[in-house]
């Protein structure tokens, strides 16, 4: 890789983020494709990691060309059992670490959500569960308030920590890096974003679309007209027993004898033991158990139609993909899975209304067509060209910035 001249040549990019392993995603994709782009533009790049990763094997698995060789990987997460219990706890040592390498750094950035650097950073927000912050991932899922002694302890808790603990380690809250208007946030979603500013109020931030690895390029898959497939976690929070509700109603509606081909690990827990029992009972259903690669492809690209149930999601990975696919998704009203899809006519409020969209694409001949031929167009926007046009603009942005004068003040 030779890298090109020009106004970010030589600078100093500081990049954090949890750990590689290597396994297919989003979040790990990014932070990846940032690197790529900061050595093509001549940038010397440290990496932080909470943990030992081996970078070349993810690297290769994604497809990314880095030099490693010119990367620093630097693991600040403490070593000694007690500190690293208490830096789980509150993230001092982490940002003493992050404080001491910024001071040498042009531009940092966070591809794991918000963290404190000691001076104006860039922040790529990733899994909300992962904020640090309890009260608003309570928020985001909908999760009603405590009442009576428990929401008493957990203020408690919360006035102390913010009132003596961080002030005294010098860890500024995620509230309080939002509220610094010289901090810019980037996030998945305009979902995410009013999420956020309902529950944070106003913070500088760019919607900012993640990279989705799935390119389909198989041509000999035979697509089954009947099939629905669901690829992901089984999990409680994806809801796959309202997907299969939603998929026995149309079968009941159309007459027709569908299919729901279930994708993901079945790795045993009470929710696997629970949709395996369903399956068991209704022969229409199939446990594929996990798909990777080809077998990845030729799952999406047999299927027709997809249903996605969860409501609080962040983005929707899996959307994207049964887009690029050509599979229909049916998506809720709410999430950033119905901004993926960004079609009136296959969102749904209710699983009764979900079932008569399915219903009708099964029966209206013109509608189906209508549906898919938008799906076509709107998988256009997920393509990697236009993740890593959209990226090119956001770096362009971000090292520019490092051009300005860095706040001494906040150096200290």
């Amino acid at each position: 890789m030779k890298p090109t001249s020009g106004p970010a040549a030589g600078k100093r990019v500081l990049i954090y983020y949890i750990q590689f392993t290597a396994s297919p995603g989003g979040s790990e994709y990014l932070p990846l494709l940032f690197m790529e782009e900061c050595q093509k533009r001549g940038c010397s790049i440290t990496l932080a990691l909470n943990w030992e990763s081996d970078v070349g094997r993810t690297a290769a698995l994604y497809g990314v060309d880095l030099d490693l060789r010119k990367i620093d990987v630097i693991v600040i997460k403490p070593k000694k059992r007690f500190l690293d219990r208490l830096d789980n706890i509150l993230p001092f040592y982490r940002v003493w670490q992050l404080k001491k390498l910024a001071k040498h750094s042009d531009v940092c950035i966070s591809a794991a959500n918000m963290f404190d650097f000691g001076q104006p950073a860039h922040h790529v927000v990733i899994l909300l569960r992962l904020f640090g912050d309890n009260l608003f991932h309570d928020f985001f899922i909908h999760k009603p308030p405590l009442t009576g002694f428990p929401r008493f302890k957990q203020a408690f808790r919360t006035f102390v920590a913010e009132t003596f603990l961080r002030p005294l380690l010098g860890i500024r809250s995620t509230r309080k890096i939002l509220a610094d208007q010289r901090e810019h946030i980037y996030v998945p979603s305009r979902y995410v974003a009013d999420t956020m500013l309902k529950f944070y109020g106003p913070f500088n931030c760019t919607v900012f679309y993640p990279p989705t690895m799935f390119e389909p390029v198989l041509k000999d898959v035979r697509r089954d007209p009947l099939r629905v497939v669901y690829l992901g976690r089984i999990a409680q929070e994806k809801h796959v027993e309202t997907i299969i509700g939603i998929v026995e109603r149309t079968r009941e509606m159309s007459g027709l004898d569908l299919s729901l081909h279930i994708a993901g690990s079945l790795d045993s827990s009470p929710y696997v033991d629970e949709i395996r029992r369903m399956a068991e009972k209704k022969p229409w259903i199939h446990l594929v158990g996990a798909v990777f690669d080809k077998d990845k492809e030729r799952f999406l690209l047999s299927g027709t139609y997809a249903v996605h149930a969860t409501r609080e999601e962040a983005f929707g990975i899996s959307i994207t993909e049964y887009l690029k696919a050509g599979i229909i998704p049916i998506v809720p009203d709410e999430g950033g899975s119905t901004e993926v899809a960004d079609n009136p006519e296959i969102t749904y409020h209710s699983d009764q209304e979900a079932a008569g969209i399915m219903t009708r694409l099964l029966s209206d001949e013109a509608f189906r067509k209508k549906q898919l031929a938008f799906c076509e167009q709107r998988a256009k926007v997920f393509s990697k060209e236009s993740y890593m046009s959209n990226q090119r603009k956001i770096l362009d942005r971000i090292l520019s910035d490092a051009q300005i004068p860095r706040n001494e003040e906040a150096d200290r």
